[in-house]
């Protein structure tokens, strides 16, 4: 049976705010009963919304703040100008034990140096990485990072692999979850010098939690080549963006050709039943939410733009990562993991790949 958890709430994070936020969280109560939430933001501006959803407003309460930040703000400046806003004190809630986890659309770069500083990265974690579920033909799987961080040493891409397997572990429930480190071939001797370190490294270290399976190109992330896929945050978030780039242009190339002529206008019509469950299939909602991987608390950041059946989503992963008890076991494997990379990295044929390239 699942376990009561609230979830925090920037409710004016995001293009649409409270408008969007609300609902979205009205459908995740739907799903999840044993939720309640915390808003934090503008109170009128929150509660004209919230009368709209009886259910919702029962397992709810409002805490006032007039500062927001905004869209627009570099990281330096939502440091400086931000305590007291919607997301500080979203992410604060977490920290003092009144929620289990917060989700917030505002700014990605604001809400990643809030979340480092308020809920602090776990021991021998630097910097928290960006994790995103990404559709694939058997069902979905995790890559990381899509953005947090720009560049990675062969040791943070290690620790990916690790913290990508946990949150694999409490969503996917798999005990062992598949992991892949996306490269530009399956060779051994391919790949940047950190790429390959971290290879070897893994190939190195027993009794892993999770299958390490090697090297996956990009086109085997779309066919499900592994529960999770590690890269650095640069090609990580320029994949995601060309995914759904992708994804995008091959439906507007289908809606092109099923109404090109009077017949493909009716075979459209007989397979619009295929074309709804396709729809579904690629429809960007379902897996929206990335999540900061690697801090002392649950933060989740929902897209910016979109609409609640969008943020519904958000809140579900939220709420299954905290219903997992992620942090605590993350934070054990960490200790024997760093352990570990540290015994094979000293071994002089640890960097055999290395000599190879």
């Amino acid at each position: 049976m699942a376990s009561p958890k609230t979830i925090a709430l920037d409710a004016m994070g995001g293009d649409h705010g409270p408008q969007v936020v609300i609902p979205g969280a009205a459908l995740s109560l739907e799903r999840h009963p044993a939720l309640s939430f915390i808003f934090f933001g503008d109170e009128s501006r929150i509660n004209a919304v919230l009368d709209q959803h009886a259910a919702l407003k029962a397992k709810s309460r409002v805490v006032h703040t007039s500062n927001v930040v905004s869209m627009h703000d570099k990281p330096s400046q939502a440091l400086r100008r931000g305590k007291g806003s919607s997301m500080w004190l979203t992410l604060e809630a977490v920290k003092s034990g009144e929620a289990h986890a917060a989700v917030s659309a505002g700014n990605t770069g604001a809400l990643m140096a809030m979340a480092k500083v308020i809920l602090r990265p776990l021991a021998g974690i630097e910097r928290p990485a960006l994790a995103a579920l990404w559709p694939t033909v058997r069902s979905e799987c995790i890559v990381l990072d899509v953005g947090a961080n720009i560049g990675a040493t062969a040791r943070k891409l290690s620790e990916l692999a690790l913290m990508g397997a946990a949150m694999a572990r409490a969503i996917f429930h798999i005990e062992k979850p598949t992991v892949g480190l996306l490269n530009v071939g399956v060779e051994d001797i391919k790949g940047v010098e950190e790429v390959r370190q971290a290879h070897a490294w893994l190939k190195g270290v027993a009794d892993l939690p999770f299958d390490y399976k090697g090297f996956v190109e990009g086109d085997q992330i779309g066919h499900g080549a592994a529960d999770v896929v590690v890269v650095e945050g640069f090609a990580g978030n320029i994949a995601l963006k060309t995914a759904e780039g992708t994804a995008r242009q091959i439906g507007v190339y289908l809606k092109g050709a099923m109404t090109s002529s009077l017949l493909t206008k009716f075979g459209a019509l007989l397979a619009r039943g295929g074309f709804r469950v396709l729809k579904a299939k690629m429809d960007p909602r379902r897996v929206n939410g990335g999540t900061f991987l690697g801090l002392k608390g649950i933060a989740v950041k929902s897209h910016g733009g979109t609409d609640a059946f969008g943020f519904a989503s958000a809140v579900d992963l939220a709420y299954e990562m905290a219903d997992s008890g992620l942090i605590g076991r993350l934070t054990a494997d960490l200790d024997t993991f760093h352990h570990k990379i540290e015994q094979v990295a000293s071994k002089p044929e640890a960097t055999s790949a290395e000599r190879a390239g």
